[in-house]
């Protein structure tokens, strides 16, 4: 059995969704699908979810929010008009409207493109609408209740050989509903290939797989053929945004592999990610290449730090208290260094700088601002001598220093942090160092 996830990109019009049917129809294996909203159709399009928040806003304010929800119901009718699929939409937009007017909460709304898209896909594929309020639970406070999910989602797609699922949302016990991060229905996709046990999870999207750097920046990149979910995570976490990170935790934990497909080029293989692949997959020292700028470096130095019982604990004290998570900790004997999201840390930089001090009497504390950090990711640098020596001598090459070193001990991948200024730069070079040559 195969799951297939598609993206908003992927059910924008009514040509897409051909595309989807056609694809579905090629291998029979592909029975439980689960649909975003309707994406942009052009650059200057908006999204059926975009125009939900707004109609959400509005009818917070007490304004009318009907210009926008007729503009998502014509965009919803063309769809159906154009696939000559004979669905009202009458009442689903009567209850939408009203739930609006009655304070429904912002992720109601929000669900509702999902909700909608989904029962027009099952219409046009001749599937069962199974809607994910029943089968994706969540607690009170927005929490998903896995196990919960897991047995409602096998209890009752066991009673349907095909079927539509949307994404991006569930309900709590009493029928709230509670939505994923934006692109979360990567992640409903990922619950419904664990709960059937299937054999692939297939994420159709608008790209084909990954690639080993951010195409903006090196325009010929290669795509990556295999994946590990390990070299996913690192990937994603440093920038790469083809796939949401929490998708991968469902499947990873059933050895399920997923699949990134391109619904506009479905012969292309895309790229596979696995638990793990033999080293006979991986014809290059690296995977991938990727990073992001803005973060914040606060140093604090302070003589025989190391033999201070519980030093470290109290630094990221300061930290815990703000609510705030670092992203690295790189360390030497008498220096530690916490790398942190800039935008989190501006407005409480003065209050954990305070804090700190309190905590430990630093000697100093030193705060380094506009880095960028750039991960260099692959299975195969474990076993290539000379990965981290060609890594630095690219860099240099270019004129670019090294502000942070950070390296994991399963040696998966090298994070370096550097001047902002220098980000595209040192991508560019380390592409060229292990990919040109």
């Amino acid at each position: 059995m195969i799951v297939t996830k598609f993206g908003g990109s992927s059910l924008a019009d009514a040509s897409h969704f051909q595309k989807v049917k056609h694809i579905l129809s090629e291998n029979p294996d592909r029975r439980y699908v689960v649909p975003s909203a309707p994406g942009k159709r052009y650059d200057k399009d908006d999204k059926v979810t975009d125009l939900l928040y707004l109609c959400h806003a509005s009818a917070l304010q007490g304004e009318d929010f009907s210009p926008n929800l007729n503009r998502i119901r014509e965009r919803y009718e063309s769809i159906a008009s154009e696939l000559q699929i004979p669905f009202d939409f009458s009442c689903d937009f009567a209850a939408i409207a009203a739930a609006l007017r009655s304070g429904a909460s912002r992720e109601y709304a929000a669900s509702r493109g999902e909700y909608l898209n989904g029962k027009l896909l099952s219409a046009y594929l001749g599937f069962a609408f199974v809607d994910a309020a029943d089968v994706i639970r969540f607690d009170t406070k927005g929490v998903l209740a896995e196990d919960e999910t897991n047995r409602l989602l096998a209890q009752h797609l066991a009673q349907h050989k095909y079927a539509v699922i949307p994404g991006f949302y569930g309900a709590d016990e009493s029928g709230n509903i509670h939505t994923f991060s934006r692109g979360g229905s990567d992640i409903s996709g990922a619950l419904v290939a664990r709960a059937i046990n299937a054999d692939v999870y297939e994420n159709w999207t608008d790209v084909t797989g990954f690639r080993m750097a951010d195409p903006r920046i090196v325009k010929d990149a290669q795509y990556i053929e295999n994946l590990t979910y390990r070299e996913l995570r690192e990937l994603s976490y440093m920038g790469a945004t083809v796939l949401h990170g929490d998708a991968v935790f469902p499947v990873r934990k059933m050895g399920i592999p997923t699949n990134i497909r391109n619904t506009n080029d479905p012969l292309h293989p895309g790229t596979m990610i696995r638990t793990s692949f033999g080293q006979e997959n991986n014809v290059n020292t690296i995977t991938g290449i990727a990073g992001s700028k803005g973060f914040t470096v606060i140093s604090i130095e302070k003589d025989m730090m190391n033999a201070e019982l519980g030093f470290g604990k109290r630094v990221l004290q300061a930290f815990e208290e703000h609510g705030l998570s670092f992203e690295h900790l790189p360390t030497g004997i008498d220096t530690m260094c916490v790398v942190i999201r800039a935008a989190e840390l501006k407005p409480l930089m003065n209050s954990v700088l305070n804090r700190i001090q309190e905590l430990v009497q630093p000697d100093q504390i030193t705060i380094h601002e506009d880095l960028a950090m750039v991960a260099t990711v692959g299975r195969g640098m474990v076993r290539t001598s000379g990965t981290a020596a060609r890594l630095f001598t690219a860099l240099a090459t270019r004129g670019i220093s090294v502000r942070i070193i950070d390296q994991g001990s399963s040696e998966l991948s090298i994070i370096v942090g550097v001047d902002e200024k220098h980000f595209e730069m040192a991508i560019e070079a380390i592409y060229d160092a292990f990919v040109r040559m």
